[in-house]
């Protein structure tokens, strides 16, 4: 049936439901002309009698109880998951994916998810640890965590840490025998442990 059909059928359920066009029609917020007209033009276009009408009373055809058995139970889930989503502007709810490396997830994002968590119950946390730039929008997350230099140049960027800052250290007896590095340079010469991420 055509999408402009859906208040026809709307109409129906109320005059089915309440057995009266006057009672409908009060309900619906139409006049009860109006609301006869409908329902008429509805049974026009199916070609099918829904309603029976006499002068004290309005029933239902099997034709039409078995309209209103199918598409009764449709229009309230709709209805109902509507009033169900209406509460989400209130109770935060769903699913957040994030991508992240390592060091970030553990040190500024979980401290921080598992509080939300606590808060808000009906929250999910999605987490995928990798090293590699991801399109966010095409991979369906809802934010990336990387470090300043790594962010693309059409991404919108917050930072939501201090600046990180590196250090090379080494012990003592290291310094004695291999002198300090002046440059990073310098460090070429020395026997560093290096990491490297994939």
């Amino acid at each position: 049936m055509l999408r402009e059909n859906t208040n026809d059928l709307l109409a129906f359920m109320a005059v089915a439901r309440e057995r009266s066009f006057t009672r409908a029609a009060a309900r619906l917020g139409m006049s009860r002309s109006a609301l006869s007209h409908t329902i008429r033009n509805l049974e026009e276009r199916l070609g099918l009698r829904l309603l029976a009408r006499t002068t004290r009373s309005v029933g239902l055809t099997e034709v039409g109880t078995r309209l209103l058995d199918t598409i009764a139970p449709r229009f309230d889930e709709i209805e109902a998951e509507l009033v169900a989503m209406s509460s989400l502007r209130t109770k935060p709810a769903g699913t957040i994916r994030i991508t992240a490396t390592e060091h970030p997830t553990y040190t500024i994002l979980w401290p921080r998810v598992s509080e939300l968590l606590r808060q808000y119950p009906d929250i999910k946390i999605e987490i995928v640890v990798d090293y590699g730039l991801r399109d966010i929008v095409a991979e369906r997350f809802d934010a990336g965590v990387r470090v300043g230099e790594s962010i693309a140049r059409d991404m919108i960027a917050v930072p939501i840490s201090p600046a990180l800052r590196s250090a090379v250290v080494c012990s003592p007896a290291y310094v004695a025998r291999r002198g300090v590095p002046t440059t990073p340079q310098d460090l070429t010469e020395h026997a560093c442990i290096n990491m490297r991420l994939a």
